[in-house]
């Protein structure tokens, strides 16, 4: 028995009782082994997954609040902005139109007293409301000139982030590369990755981030596959590569958040996604500055990004009428 290994089975109708040899027997405790092994394994593979998973969420949840911000945020600033200023003016006009009359009677000028204490007050908390939007240095200035200061420099803004690219071209299931140098994964070279690479299901909404026209649409032999390229003022430019649609056409005007087409796998790719670049005077930039930019952080792409002359800016109408960086 030396060399044997009894199994023992037991059942309704009895026990039985087999011999296996000494590899047998290595074969069984290898098993047990490999099993247990398997278990720890797994157990890993499932808590790295669980927060590789937990990562993807977050980055998810980032990407939509960029994405919100780019197709959104915009169109509802100026439609808050547009009523704002209406409401603004009309309450900075009946103030000023009482403090203009000249009401003799003492309850009559009581009641217009008061009046003109909440027409002061409601114009003073849009005020504020409108410097934080803009993140500007509140100035308690309730004056016609403030209001006017303060819309100006709201529509200029949206000017330049509907003219320049900003906000997220689509809703990625996260980012998969970013901007810089790196080893391309199907030249199996050191190059530079010129823009940002958007993981999405093919077939998933793309927009364009700033108004322009398209310079051109459909399947480049440069490895982008199909391609749109948009032109955008102030010498800026965006591509938008490896699409599975295009719903635009070569001279076409686009306005910011309009849909261009929908992502795909198309050309050299190693998995469907949206390579997305931001170009100016035919230099790559990175577009992460201008993804992140928006109304409230407006001040932020002047400083992050240095290699455009933004000084410059100021002498241009409309920019001229308030000073800008």
């Amino acid at each position: 028995m030396k060399n044997k290994l009894i199994v023992t089975l037991t059942t309704v109708r009895g026990s039985r009782q087999y011999s296996l040899g000494q590899v047998a027997r290595y074969l069984v405790i290898f098993f047990i082994a490999l099993s247990a092994v398997s278990f720890f394994i797994s157990n890993w593979l499932l808590v790295k997954t669980s927060d590789d998973l937990a990562d993807l969420v977050e980055d998810h949840e980032q990407l939509n609040d960029q994405y919100e911000m780019m197709l959104g945020t915009q169109n509802l600033y100026k439609n808050e902005l547009d009523q704002l200023s209406v409401s603004l003016s009309r309450v900075a006009s009946q103030r000023d139109k009482l403090k203009a009359e000249n009401i003799r009677m003492g309850d009559e000028l009581y009641e217009g007293n008061n009046r003109i204490g909440e027409l002061s007050a409601t114009l003073g908390t849009s005020l504020n409301g409108l410097e934080t939007l803009l993140n500007v240095e509140p100035t308690g200035d309730l004056s016609t000139e403030r209001l006017e200061s303060l819309t100006m420099m709201a529509n200029q803004r949206l000017f330049m982030l509907n003219s320049i690219p900003n906000g997220v071209p689509i809703q990625a299931i996260r980012i998969s590369d970013s901007f810089g140098m790196r080893m391309h994964p199907t030249k199996h070279k050191r190059i530079l990755h010129s823009g940002i690479d958007y993981k999405a299901d093919v077939g998933t909404p793309v927009y364009s981030t700033a108004d322009g026209v398209v310079e051109s649409a459909g399947n480049q032999h440069d490895g982008y596959g199909k391609q749109v390229v948009i032109l955008h003022d102030f010498g800026f430019k965006t591509t938008y590569s490896h699409l599975n649609d295009i719903d635009v056409n070569s001279g076409e005007f686009i306005h910011k958040g309009q849909k261009i087409g929908e992502s795909g796998n198309t050309g050299r790719t190693t998995g469907p996604h949206l390579h997305y670049e931001v170009r100016h005077l035919y230099s790559a930039i990175n577009p992460a500055p201008f993804v992140a930019w928006n109304i409230a952080n407006f001040d932020s792409i002047f400083t992050k990004v240095k290699s455009v002359k933004w000084a410059s800016l100021k002498n241009l109408y409309p920019l001229n009428q308030i000073a800008q960086p």
